[in-house]
């Protein structure tokens, strides 16, 4: 049975969000299904931080649907928007895509290689295939369809009706750059920005005012593609709109009220959005909640539209382990889908629901993600034995599934770290993979390696991607007989004790026990004798005899788990490489 969350037995973010998006959503508009919407830029890579767009509503639009009620979770895919910049590191993309700049993301052509008719559909494809193994269900909509089919014809024609009214709200917030201001403060400014592209609102764009006046509507050149245009007349009466291109020299005379080659600018766009679907609850990143920023001057304009502003948490940022922060354009991001490769949807998912949404937190792919898993067992272990507390225990319901179902699970999930090890050591070999997780329990061994997946193949992605080549776990060929040689007795009978308890104690927690025992047993202590009962010089003594095991087995001081790393190499080998 799946473990469901439930309002009234739980203090976490998700539910207290429930109750104000329900309360709202009655008050506004009764009868109809809760609205909540995420907005995403296809611009690049869809990088982990843009996942907090999605995973923050999904999260709250999953715990309403466990309560029994109606909701649409609408992910505006925003691929109408114009082609900023070459992103870094993208293969099959060169500086040639640079004469695209200024087209829609829909007019701009797929990278090399790509099955995708355009840019904005071979990345929203790489981030669907992600939402779909995270359990996410939502509406798409694509911002493109919207504009070119007329959808939003008449929000079009009455923001322009109340295009002073639009400029009159966004004077208020138009101020010129503070003097004296530090480049590089101006650079750190930037690079914030930058970090939250791929929100669909990256370029805070309110329009700009010209000769004829202000004008919230930006055509797409007829003669380039471009929106490098600029508004010289329009009629209220009639719609017709002149425009003249910067980049082409293109200049036409178009009826608005049959031309769809165009947009609204961003801070206008977004509220109508609003009105038009009448969402309830979008979040939105830092850098949309200053003072006058899209997010605060769009609950002026919307009202305009006859809607209101959605319930609108700002959430945080996202970091990676061992990264600077994340930018679409700078290359190298780690994707929903990079992440996947290495951990199960329900980790990734519990890492967005522990936290609150203006919570910063990180997403491993170094050695912490080892930890990460470690911590993720133990409170599964929690929630199975009744002691977790009720936010933990909500925070593992919405990781381990939907209102929906379960996802899918690993049968037999075995430590991360241990299955790193073995696939570590293996080299992909299943065949001594699944000898030597079989015995890691004798009273449980694993019989198929079936069972240990998928977490044995986000493990071993991972070994085989993120951990450095000097990192990796080399096992000798051959014991070294020069350092057995050298050894002074202390150490000889260590390591005879060792190999004296081999066989009693093969299996994890037996050889912890044993490995950890031997010190204590040589010093005189029991070998089950606790940390209170022990000298500090016991631990020293356990980390001279740890570095000579590793040294002995892999020529490091230092290497994967011990108990892991004996039960890796097989006990024969062991007890070869010993100089038994």
């Amino acid at each position: 049975m799946p473990i469901v969350a439930q309002s009234t037995e739980t203090t976490d973010w998700v539910s207290r969000f429930a109750d104000e998006v329900i309360e709202a959503s009655e008050r506004r508009a009764p009868g109809k299904p809760v609205v909540v919407a995420s907005g995403l830029s296809p611009s690049g890579p869809i990088h982990l931080g843009n996942l907090r767009e999605v995973m923050t509503p999904h999260l709250v639009a999953d715990e309403i649907r466990r309560r029994g009620l109606q909701v649409r979770h609408l992910i505006s895919w925003d691929d109408f928007d114009r082609y900023r910049k070459v992103p870094n590191g993208v293969p099959g993309v060169d500086e040639s895509w640079a004469e695209h700049i200024g087209r829609p993301l829909t007019s701009v052509p797929a990278p090399k290689g790509s099955d995708h008719p355009n840019w904005a559909e071979h990345f929203k494809a790489a981030m669907t295939a992600s939402l779909a193994e995270l359990g996410v269900e939502f509406d798409g909509i694509s911002q493109t369809a919207q504009y070119t089919s007329g959808v939003y014809r008449e929000q079009i024609l009455h923001a322009m009706r109340h295009r002073a009214d639009i400029d009159a709200i966004l004077d208020q917030y138009r101020t010129k750059a503070k003097p004296g201001k530090k480049p590089q403060q101006k650079a750190a400014d930037a690079a914030e920005l930058e970090a939250e592209e791929g929100s669909g609102a990256a370029a805070e764009d309110d329009g700009g005012s010209g000769s004829a006046g202000y004008f919230p509507y930006k055509p797409y050149c007829g003669g380039c593609g471009k929106d490098l245009t600029t508004v010289t007349a329009y009629d209220d009466a009639t719609t017709e709109l002149a425009y003249t291109c910067t980049a082409c020299g293109f200049s036409e005379t178009v009826l608005l009220s049959e031309f769809n080659r165009g947009k609204l600018v961003w801070k206008v766009d977004w509220p109508m959005r609003w009105a038009y679907e009448g969402v309830i609850f979008e979040p939105s990143g830092v850098d949309h909640s200053s003072p006058g920023s899209s997010f605060q001057v769009g609950g002026q304009i919307v009202s305009l539209f006859g809607g209101e502003q959605p319930i609108g948490p700002m959430y945080a940022f996202v970091g990676i382990s061992g990264m600077a922060k994340m930018s679409s354009s700078r290359g190298g991001v780690p994707t929903p889908g990079d992440a996947l490769r290495i951990m199960e949807p329900q980790l990734l998912r519990w890492l967005y629901a522990r936290r609150r949404p203006n919570q910063s937190f990180k997403i491993a792919f170094d050695q912490e993600i080892q930890r990460l898993y470690d911590e993720w067992d133990k409170l599964a272990a929690k929630v199975q034995d009744g002691s977790a507390l009720p936010g933990d225990i909500a925070a593992y319901a919405r990781a381990v599934g939907t209102a929906a179902a379960p996802l899918p699970a690993t049968p037999r999930p075995l430590p991360y770290r241990t299955l790193a090890s073995v696939a570590d050591v293996t080299a992909g070999h299943e065949d001594q993979a699944l000898r030597i997780l079989s015995e890691l329990d004798p009273d449980q061994p694993l019989t198929s390696l079936a069972e240990a997946r998928p977490r044995y193949d986000r493990a071993e992605a991972w070994i085989n991607t993120h951990v450095p080549a000097d990192q990796r776990t080399i096992v000798r060929d051959e014991p070294d007989a020069e350092l057995l040689k050298s050894l002074d007795d202390a150490s000889r009978q260590s390591l005879r004790l060792l190999l004296d308890g081999l066989a009693a104690h093969w299996s994890l927690d037996g050889l912890t026990q044993l490995v950890y025992g031997v010190p204590k047993v040589q010093a005189g202590f029991s070998a089950d004798a606790g940390p209170k009962e022990l000298p500090a010089e016991i631990k020293t003594a356990q980390r001279a005899f740890f570095a000579l095991l590793y040294r002995l087995l892999v020529t490091r001081d230092t290497g994967p788990r011990l108990p892991t790393l004996l039960v890796t190499v097989g006990q024969e080998r062991v007890r070869t490489l010993l100089g038994e």
